[in-house]
């Protein structure tokens, strides 16, 4: 026996398709991309200026954005796409696609994309387009998915540059029809290639944590680092040592301070991923995670490094003159004087911001983790699903009372409706009477 909420459902898919039927026949059709903040979003925004004219075809497209973490706390695409299609249904779309930058691995290869033909419905996972030309990458895919989800003729073999020789040769991207399988939910899925899949992933998810956003939330480090840079530029010991060694030890020593304020980074503000027991990530996933944040802060800092030699070096030049400059080194002064003598003050500056980073707050530096980053969107989604549990709490209470009212009202109708049919017998008893007389 079909219970009262299944039979709703039902009904509301079905009026959901008619709807839909019509509007595909009147020339609109709506797609939904549903995204996670940050990248994804961005990615998104860019999709839904270029992809109606890209899909031009007889009927109007009109492409909605809709940013929700669906993704937190789900670890497959299949879960995804089951909160993709309820958002589907939820908003009326025609067509949804989540792009996500949550890291999909099946059999070991990274998933670029999975579609559900039936449930027109499909997933992205940003990372495995690598970390070069996002924009133009996720329109491939995403074209491509469409296809896939109206069933064009020809549809899987269009590709859209997915197959060229550059991609072939990088990372292929191979097609497979999971219609039959096990799991239902996924049609046609896309994935890489093991090896050379796993290193575009790594540095999608790097491209995917911004290590250059990193630079301005550590701004005690790099308080730390300017203020320790102006003591060495009036140290006239700083400049015979940065001439004294060789290029090797400096670069050596350049290395050397970006990983003490790498190393100090992650232990100070606990970046290192560790897995649990009750966590559905596995070993490999986790390795994954620790790479792209050590990569992520090597990267930041690296640029941090860079800004501040620039800014060092263009001080040195207009501060210290080359006459005073030779004599205190007591030979001639020329422009490789001058890059020594910044390469001394950046590298004892960022020693120093290593101290300086631990004032900062976590969360400036923990955007660099991916495990803290999805940590932070789950809560926000257990926030939301607490807050909606209220809401749908006060939405039953209210058609409880609707339902009860409505009883009521039948009710009295019942109760009125003998009167009414005696007042009615009673009237033709009188029309009978009066065509007798």
């Amino acid at each position: 026996m079909i219970s009262d909420d299944a039979k709703v459902r039902e009904q509301m898919d079905d009026a959901g398709g008619t709807r839909r039927t019509d509007a595909c026949r009147s020339g609109q059709v709506k797609l939904g991309l549903i995204t996670d903040p940050d990248l994804p979003e961005q990615v998104a925004r860019h999709l839904a200026d270029e992809l109606p004219e890209h899909l031009g075809d007889d009927r109007e497209w009109t492409v909605e954005v809709d940013v929700d973490p669906v993704t937190a706390g789900e670890h497959s695409t299949r879960d995804i796409l089951r909160a993709t299609a309820d958002r589907l249904r939820e908003r009326d779309w025609d067509y949804a696609i989540t792009l996500t930058d949550l890291p999909v691995r099946v059999n070991r290869r990274p998933v670029v994309a999975d579609a559900n033909l039936d449930g027109r419905v499909a997933v992205v996972s940003l990372p495995a387009l690598g970390g070069t030309q996002p924009y133009r990458r996720s329109r491939q895919v995403v074209l491509q998915l469409v296809d896939e989800l109206t069933g064009r003729d020809g549809g899987a073999d269009h590709r859209y540059g997915l197959d060229s020789k550059l991609t072939e040769a990088v990372a292929p991207i191979r097609r497979t029809s999971e219609q039959g399988s096990d799991d239902g939910e996924v049609d046609v899925r896309y994935t890489a290639t093991r090896s050379r899949g796993r290193l575009r992933l790594l540095s999608g998810m790097v491209r995917t944590n911004q290590p250059w956003r990193l630079v301005f939330g550590l701004r005690n480090a790099l308080a730390a680092a300017v203020a320790t840079s102006a003591f060495g530029l009036s140290s006239s010991t700083i400049w015979q040592i940065g001439d004294m060694l060789g290029a090797g030890r400096q670069v050596l020593a350049a290395l050397g301070s970006v990983v003490i304020l790498v190393g100090w980074l992650i232990a100070a503000h606990g970046l290192w991923e560790k897995r649990r027991r009750d966590s559905a990530r596995d070993r490999e996933q986790v390795l994954l995670y620790n790479i792209s944040t050590v990569a992520t802060l090597t990267i930041g800092v690296g640029c941090m490094y860079a800004g501040l030699f620039v800014i060092n070096l263009l001080v040195a030049l207009f501060v210290v003159p080359p006459e005073l400059l030779a004599s205190s080194l007591g030979h001639e002064a020329d422009f490789t004087r001058y890059l020594a003598l910044a390469w001394g003050f950046t590298t004892m500056g960022v020693i120093a911001g290593a101290l300086g980073s631990s004032l900062e707050t976590d969360a400036a530096v923990r955007q660099a983790a991916y495990g803290y980053r999805e940590e932070q969107r789950r809560n926000e989604r257990r926030a939301e699903d607490e807050d909606g549990g209220s809401d749908g709490r006060r939405a039953r209470t209210d058609r409880d009372e609707q339902d009860g009212s409505r009883q009521d009202d039948d009710a009295r109708d019942e109760d009125r409706s003998p009167s009414e049919d005696e007042q009615r017998a009673e009237d033709q008893r009188r029309e009978q009477d009066e065509q007798q007389d």
